[in-house]
């Protein structure tokens, strides 16, 4: 059975096949496979359904809205030009992320190197980019010929025609295409369409005994057209060497379409396009990640989640900017999301977080859903801090599901209670609660989103990492001697050497650019504790080219978490206290906060400060410790963000 495979006849199946029902009992299956389909007089279609269809109708749709309100007429994807320069310039830049067919990894590489000029390139992009192509050398061959360095012949130097030049033309000489044995079976052999089809198929098949018979058949029908035996033979050599490789045209001709119609919305409606992609992998996260990257190397503005302008997919809005679909936070869902839209649309615009939770059913948006928007941002509009949002959040709900109750009961003040909501200064009492550090924002951005969107949490290091770290690494250059950078680490993957030892290659990225280092078997052994996904490290290594990639590659000799960073390169941690800050078991607070930190080199000094003076104490040697993140966010919450501070000079 062939998920889209469809068979017709001329009158009932069952003249032609004996049927069977599939196994759901709700379709007919033929008994016979596709090549007793065929001898049987039955002609099989296999419609394939491809998803970037529909991302190219989706986009559509956005565009086409956007034209309405400028007045313009309906953009037809079908009319587009298939020569504009624009598009093979991005084409020949290999940015073709989201490109149906041309995204691959390996397919960049091919393109950078064909650099496809015309249609008729990106067809035979499709068609090369397979295994036989790839290894039998047609694929260098076809290159070398396209761009001059090698010499163009139809076929082959020594075994060519002229009658050959309009057939393998748009092919540089190359016997690419089914087609194009069929082409050359009738312009020398002589042979019908039909006849030329089945060589074509005898060719796929291989079977000697048929071969020979075509053979045979093609120099007669060659010697009787006028050609030379020996040529004819030596064409037919070659047909039969390529044609173990050759693809169907029309398929390939069929999906460089639809490649070049998402690199042409890509290169005129980027914003529209990108849109459409992420809202066709709303429930794959890993993907979204790689487009919202995608977004930010376009130049693309977008923005957070929004309950005020968001809807369950991607959309563009009126400024240009992608906003985020609601569909694509986690711990949201449809039915969630569907209940906020409905409620935006009947009574406009949410004003506050009690209003929110009153206007939506709270059966659906309930305290999860809630917290997955706080942390996404999709509260942000209304310029709340989003810890004060998680700690009204509970009275919140319970507001709302009071206001319920008295509606049930017929005891509410009609429109009373909705504009007490949103006209007092309902976040009042939580004003004193602390406020999320940028890290903890973020990571709640990372665990709904899957990836950073308000900043980056290098950010926080910047300042101290320029300390102990000279080099972004966008500085990097190929060196034969050690250069140190710093990174956050996105990812790492692990995989066994010929000797079965475990090395290890880590995705830094420290916002100038990223870089994948390669840790061998014993740098990896002595700080594998130290990759930890989303952590800021400090590597030390050898930087040379990626001729893969075609960027830069780095071999890591030692790693340094942060906090060992900061401790060898720190002169002291410094902490400014009052006489109030140790009142009320304060004192005994900063001695927990420094004994569980002991055990680095970074000496401690206490800038204690009464109304009869100050005094600066330097701690004992046994008060060292490692100032990690920790440490300093405990002292930070103790005695204030600007009372502890690491000095280096």
């Amino acid at each position: 059975k062939h998920a889209g495979g469809v068979v017709i006849a001329p009158s009932k199946l069952t003249d032609f096949a004996p049927l069977y029902c599939d196994d759901t009992g709700g379709g007919l299956v033929t008994q016979f496979d596709k090549s007793d389909v065929e001898d049987a007089g039955l002609v099989k279609f296999d419609f394939l359904g491809l998803r970037t269809l529909t991302i190219i109708d989706w986009a559509l749709k956005i565009v086409n809205a956007q034209r309405a309100k400028l007045d313009e007429p309906p953009l037809d994807i079908m009319a587009i030009p298939l020569q504009d320069r624009p598009t093979f310039e991005l084409l020949k830049r290999a940015e073709t992320t989201a490109v149906f067919q041309l995204e691959s990894r390996g397919m960049k590489d091919l393109i950078k190197r064909l650099l496809p000029d015309c249609f008729e390139d990106i067809i035979a992009l499709v068609a090369l980019f397979r295994p036989g192509p790839l290894q039998s050398g047609m694929v260098d061959d076809f290159i070398n010929r396209k761009h001059g360095r090698a010499e163009l012949a139809y076929p082959h130097p020594q075994y060519q025609h002229d009658c050959l030049k309009p057939v393998l033309g748009p092919t540089y000489g190359i016997i690419l295409y089914q087609e194009q044995v069929m082409q050359i079976a009738q312009e020398m052999g002589g042979y019908t369409l039909g006849g030329a089809d089945l060589l074509r198929r005898a060719m796929g098949k291989k079977k000697p005994e048929e071969m020979e018979k075509q053979r045979v058949l093609f120099q007669a029908g060659a010697v009787g057209k006028g050609f030379a035996e020996d040529l004819a033979s030596n064409i037919f050599d070659l047909m039969e060497k390529f044609a173990g490789y050759g693809f169907n045209k029309s398929h390939s001709a069929a999906y460089a379409l639809v490649s070049y119609q998402t690199a042409w919305l890509k290169t005129h409606y980027p914003a529209p396009f990108m849109a459409a992609v992420m809202s066709s992998e709303l429930d794959n996260t890993d993907k979204i990640v790689i487009f919202i990257e995608e977004c930010r190397d376009m130049k693309l503005d977008y923005k957070l989640p929004s309950v005020n302008e968001g809807e369950y997919m991607f959309t563009v809005n009126d400024r240009g900017q992608i906003v985020y679909g609601l569909g694509a936070i986690k711990g949201l869902g449809e039915g969630p999301v569907e209940n906020i839209i409905a409620a935006r649309n009947a009574g406009g615009p949410f004003v506050n977080l009690f209003e929110f939770c009153e206007r939506t059913d709270p059966r659906k948006v309930n305290k999860r859903a809630l917290e997955a928007l706080i942390r996404s941002g999709a509260f942000d509009d209304w310029g709340e801090d989003r810890a004060i949002l998680m700690a009204a959040m509970s009275e919140a709900v319970q507001g709302a599901e009071q206001s319920a109750k008295n509606t049930e009961s017929g005891m509410t003040d009609l429109f009373g209670e909705t504009l007490a909501v949103v006209s007092r200064d309902v976040y009042a009492p939580f004003q004193n609660v602390r406020r999320w550090t940028s890290k903890e924002r973020l990571l709640g951005e990372k665990e709904t989103l899957g990836l950073y969107v308000t900043g980056h949490p290098i950010d926080d290091y910047e300042s101290e990492l320029r300390r102990f770290v000279p080099k972004k690494i966008v500085d990097l250059n190929p060196e034969k001697h050690p250069q140190t950078i710093a990174g956050l680490v996105m990812s790492m993957r692990t995989m066994k050497n010929k000797r079965g030892d475990t090395m290890a290659f880590v995705l830094l990225d420290d916002r100038s650019a990223r870089i994948e280092v390669a840790l061998f078997s014993d740098a990896y052994d002595e700080c594998r504790e130290k990759l930890i996904k989303d952590t800021v490290i400090v590597v030390e290594g050898i930087c040379s080219n990626d001729e893969y990639s075609g960027g830069k590659k780095m071999r890591v000799k030692a790693v340094r978490s942060i906090a060992e960073a900061r401790d060898q390169s720190a002169k002291e941690l410094q902490v400014s206290v009052s006489s109030s800050t140790l009142e009320n078991d304060g004192l005994d607070r900063l001695k927990g906060a420094l004994n569980v930190a002991k055990g680095g080199r970074c000496p401690v000094v206490i800038h204690y400060q009464r109304a009869e003076g100050a005094a600066r104490i330097r701690l004992g040697d046994n008060w060292r410790i490692l100032p990690n993140d920790e440490l300093l966010l405990r002292l930070r919450d103790e005695c204030g963000a600007n009372n502890v501070v690491i000095n280096y000079d």
